[in-house]
């Protein structure tokens, strides 16, 4: 995977380097937020970017009674409110916001955390929240070409 990103890099260097940097900008923000749409598309679907499914959660007891309460992963955590795109004429970065960023850093590479004040540390399962996809790098050579043919 790395090496498909190296050699995207190297392959679309060549061409961003005869752009002028508000047209670098401007493209780097269409391609940024196509990703950080298609990761949250991934992340709703619970799913890492080589295609395996999320770890499943710890079961818990949520209510006693009849009914069901049914709760998603990282149902806020993928909005784009702490999903943000950062983008310079020569870089684009996403990733999350504020406090947030501590909770996705320890779902992403499966670190130690504690739940809640007063509780044991526990050892998360690694789920990737971002991460390209072969689409992904599809995607964004067909934005560089489509962008520079027009």
């Amino acid at each position: 995977m790395t090496d498909n990103l190296h050699a995207l890099e190297e392959w679309a260097g060549l061409l961003l380097a005869k752009l002028s940097p508000g047209e670098r900008r401007k493209l780097g923000n269409t391609i940024g937020r196509d990703l950080r749409r298609n990761q949250q598309k991934r992340i709703a679907s619970q799913r890492n970017p080589d295609g395996t499914a999320y770890a499943a959660r710890k079961p818990r007891q949520l209510r006693n009674k009849a009914g069901r309460i049914k709760r998603q992963m990282f149902a806020r955590l993928r909005q784009a409110k702490y999903l943000r795109l950062q983008s310079t004429p020569n870089t684009i970065a996403i990733a999350f916001a504020g406090r947030v960023s501590r909770i996705a850093r320890v779902h992403q590479y499966g670190l130690r955390d504690r739940p809640a004040r007063g509780q044991d540390d526990v050892q998360y399962d690694r789920r990737e929240l971002l991460g390209f996809t072969e689409d992904d790098l599809e995607m964004i050579r067909d934005r560089l070409l489509t962008h520079l043919t027009a």
